[in-house]
């Protein structure tokens, strides 16, 4: 799924008061962390992740993997924070 300007802005202007759900640490990505954003997605359809500085991976890096993984849209990558969208399948929520 590809994002317009707009649909973008306006997921950006969302998040931006949302807090940090996960976070990624020196552990990376694992099968359970990537478990947990899934899950994440399904009932909030978009969070906030932060990555923290002893992380392997980078930022963009992270963002990418896990929107493959999880077959989410990145939103945003500022910073440390990544921001993933992905519209519910059962309810969703937020209209684009």
């Amino acid at each position: 799924m590809e994002l317009t300007g707009k649909q973008r802005s306006a997921l950006k202007s969302l998040a931006h008061k949302l807090d940090t759900i996960f976070q990624i640490g020196k552990h990376g990505i694992t099968p359970e962390l990537t478990e947990g954003i899934d899950n994440a997605l399904e009932a909030r359809e978009l969070i906030k992740i932060s990555v923290l500085e002893n992380c392997a991976e980078e930022p963009a890096e992270a963002a990418e993997i896990l929107g493959e993984r999880t077959r989410s849209v990145v939103v945003q990558v500022i910073g440390r924070k990544i921001i993933l969208f992905r519209q519910s399948k059962k309810m969703p929520k937020i209209k684009i």
